[in-house]
Order: C-alpha cells, then structure tokens, then sequence
C-alpha cells in the first residue's frame, strides 16, 4: 500500500487555509534568491550553475521555516505568526544549510554525470530537512535517516517527487510566457521570485508531510 496516497491533495487543502502566512515567508526568501541567481546567471556558465545551487538552498531554507508552521498545526497549536514561525527555525537554519548544499552538489554532479545517480540521491534525501528539524538531527545524521524512512519506499517518494517537478514546471512556463516581454535577466529574477512564493510553499509543505507518512508508516506495529 502507497504511504503517501493523498499527500498532496492533503498539502493543497494546508496551503489554503494558511496561505497569507505562507505567502509571505515564501516572498521575502524567493525575493532574495531570485535576484542573486539573476546576478549570478549574468556570469556565464559558472554562474549559472551557482544560481542554481542558491535556488535549492532556497527552497531548503523556506521548508525549514515552513515545517515548524506544519508541525504546529499537526499537534493542536495552530500558532503560524510569521514573527514566531521563523523565531522557531532560526537554530536549525544553520544545519539546514550544510545539509541543502552538500544535497545540492551531490545530486548536481549526479545529474550532469549520468542523470540516474542523481535521480537516486534526490529520492533517498527527500526528507532529510524535516529531520532535521522536527527530529533535531545533525546534518550528516539526518542523510541516513532520510535514507532509512525512504527504503522500501523509493518509488513512492520518486513519484510524488516527479509530479512536484512537473507542478513547478508548468507555473515556470506559464510565468515565462506572461513575462516574455521583460529584458531577460530581470525577467529571470522576476520569474523566479514569483514562482517561488506560490510554488515553493505548497512543494515545502508535501514534503513534511511526505515525512510524516514515512514516519509514521516506519513506526512499529
């Protein structure tokens, strides 16, 4: 049986009730981000690679801050205030960094290599920033665990991971067409930050509670 039949449809009905706040955390994180990969884009080839490294650090960092409102309102709280919100992230930000980049280079160098080795990575990583966070793991314990919750469960988790993709990619290519008309690094950095706010959120929010469902599918019986 599938853990994560209904994660999303479960995370979409999350992110309309919450929308506002998450909104507004997604915002001012994407807002950063999609300027410095415009910058970044503008200096050649390298750039463009560490663009999107910043891009995946980004989204790492907004579902840091994003678990703590999803595991707020899991266990009765329902306390989602911006101001607290991210007050509660703030010590897990550190981790959460050192895990998303050495994430990001090993999948990237995955993918560019022979695509598979990557595709395996980001599979058995999907969890590893809720945790970090909700679990308080290290940053290098939380890549085995993530690995342990995913066994047995990899193409569940691929799957649900490859319609995430295809969600952001069709929001990608619908904000392009209706910014065609801007010069292209500002449309870059424009695109980004707006597919970012609506987009990322909802990616953040299946995520945690792809990790709830490994979780609690993993737990003894």
């Amino acid at each position: 049986m599938n853990p994560l039949t209904g994660v999303l449809s479960e995370a979409w009905e999350m992110y309309k009730s919450h929308a506002r706040h998450l909104l507004a955390l997604a915002f001012v994180i994407y807002l950063v981000a999609g300027l410095l990969s415009a910058l970044l884009a503008l200096a050649g080839s390298v750039g463009s690679v560490l663009a999107v490294v910043v891009l995946m650090i980004a989204v790492y960092v907004l579902q840091a801050t994003l678990i703590k409102a999803v595991q707020d309102e899991r266990e009765g709280r329902g306390d989602l205030s911006i101001r607290d919100t991210v007050a509660a992230s703030m010590p897990f930000v550190g981790p959460v960094i050192v895990a998303s980049i050495v994430a990001a280079i090993a999948i990237g160098i995955g993918l560019l290599l022979l695509i598979v080795p990557g595709l395996y990575l980001l599979t058995i990583w999907a969890v590893i920033i809720p945790v970090i966070v909700i679990e308080r793991s290290g940053p290098v314990d939380a890549f085995g665990r993530s690995q342990r919750l995913v066994r047995g469960r990899a193409w569940y988790v691929f799957g649900t991971l490859v319609l995430l993709y295809i969600i952001q990619l069709i929001a990608s290519v619908l904000l392009g067409l209706v910014l065609s008309a801007l010069p292209g690094a500002f449309r870059e950095g424009l695109s980004t930050a707006i597919a970012g706010t609506l987009v990322a959120p909802y990616v953040a929010l299946a995520m945690t509670l792809i990790y709830y469902r490994l979780t609690a599918s993993d737990a003894p019986r």
